[in-house]
C-alpha cells in the first residue's frame, strides 16, 4: 500500500457532485488526478506501486493514450495492481510496471521526457527521488511527494532526517518552486521551472 493508500477509503468521500457526476474531493488521490490533468501528463512515473490505487487515480486524470510507469521492489505489489487495473478496464498498453528498486531505475529513464513523478512511498530515498526524479521532468513538470508531515514522524528517525533534506534540497534550487498541502498524509508538490 502506497502514503496516498493510507486511509484515503475514509478521506476519500466527496463533498458534491462535480462535472457529469464526478465526485469533488479532497484526498491525496484526488489531488493526483487533479495534478495529472492540469499537466495534461502523458507520460508518468510512480514511485511505489503499492495495490494500484493510486495508479487507478493517476490514469484517470492523464491522457487517454499516456502511460504510466510504476517502480516497487515487491513483485506481489505488482500482481495486486496488474489485477486492480486489469479490474477497471484499464488496457495493459498505459501501464508499465517495473520491478526493482526506483533510486536503481530512474538513472535509466528519459530525461525532461515526463510530465509527472509520484513518490507514494514515504522513504529515507526522498532527497535521492528528488534528484533523480527532478532530472525526468519537463521544463512545468511536477514531483510530488507522500507522507512527509514531519510530526507524523520522530524527529530524530531516519525518515524525519531525510525530509528535512528533502525540504531543504528543495529550497535551495532556485529551479524549483513547491507547495505543501495538508491533506492525506501530507504532500509536497515540487513544480520545475
Amino acid at each position: 500500500m502506497s502514503g496516498y493508500e493510507v486511509g484515503e477509503q475514509a478521506r476519500a468521500r466527496p463533498i458534491g457532485d462535480g462535472p457529469q457526476g464526478q465526485p469533488v474531493g479532497a484526498s491525496s488521490l484526488h489531488v493526483l488526478q487533479f495534478l495529472a490533468a492540469a499537466l495534461r501528463a502523458k507520460a508518468v512515473v510512480e514511485i511505489g506501486t503499492g495495490s494500484g490505487e493510486s495508479a487507478r487515480w493517476l490514469l484517470r486524470g492523464m491522457v487517454p493514450d499516456g502511460v504510466l510507469t510504476s517502480i516497487d521492489a515487491d513483485p506481489v505489489n505488482h500482481r495486486t495492481a496488474r489485477a486492480a487495473l486489469r479490474e477497471e478496464g484499464i488496457a495493459p498498453a498505459r501501464t508499465r510496471l517495473i520491478n526493482g528498486r526506483a533510486v536503481e531505475m530512474l538513472p535509466r529513464f528519459t530525461e525532461g521526457g515526463y510530465d509527472l513523478v509520484s513518490v507514494g512511498v514515504a522513504s529515507t530515498d526522498y532527497p535521492d527521488y528528488l534528484e533523480l526524479g527532478a532530472r525526468l521532468l519537463r521544463p512545468g513538470g511536477v514531483i510530488v511527494f507522500a507522507g512527509v508531515q514531519l510530526g507524523e514522524h520522530d524527529q530524530r528517525s531516519a525518515l524525519a532526517a531525510a525530509i528535512r533534506a528533502l525540504v531543504k534540497a528543495v529550497q535551495d534550487d532556485e529551479d524549483l518552486v513547491p507547495v505543501t498541502l495538508p491533506t492525506g498524509p501530507g504532500l509536497l508538490a515540487v513544480a520545475k521551472r
